[in-house]
């Protein structure tokens, strides 16, 4: 394997896979002796798409003021 020019190297997928290192997955780069670690990022910069989710459900989710009868009524017509 080889770094590119622009200083780029591919993980290969089974790695990737195995370790959970998903496109938009924030790493961080330690050095280790005479080798990098590179290991998932503790302090996320940005949410999840999955925490984005709930965070917008509870910011939003209080605001419905219908009854389950009428939101039943809505998914039926």
């Amino acid at each position: 394997m080889r770094i590119t020019s622009k200083g780029q190297v591919t993980i290969p997928q089974a790695i990737r896979e195995e370790t959970g290192l998903l496109p938009n997955t924030d790493i961080d780069f330690s050095i280790d002796g005479d080798g990098v670690r590179i290991t998932k990022a503790r302090s996320a910069k940005r949410g999840s798409r999955g925490t984005k989710a709930v965070a917008l459900l509870r910011e939003h989710g209080r605001v419905v003021v219908m009854t389950t009868d009428e939101i039943m009524a809505l998914t039926r017509d």
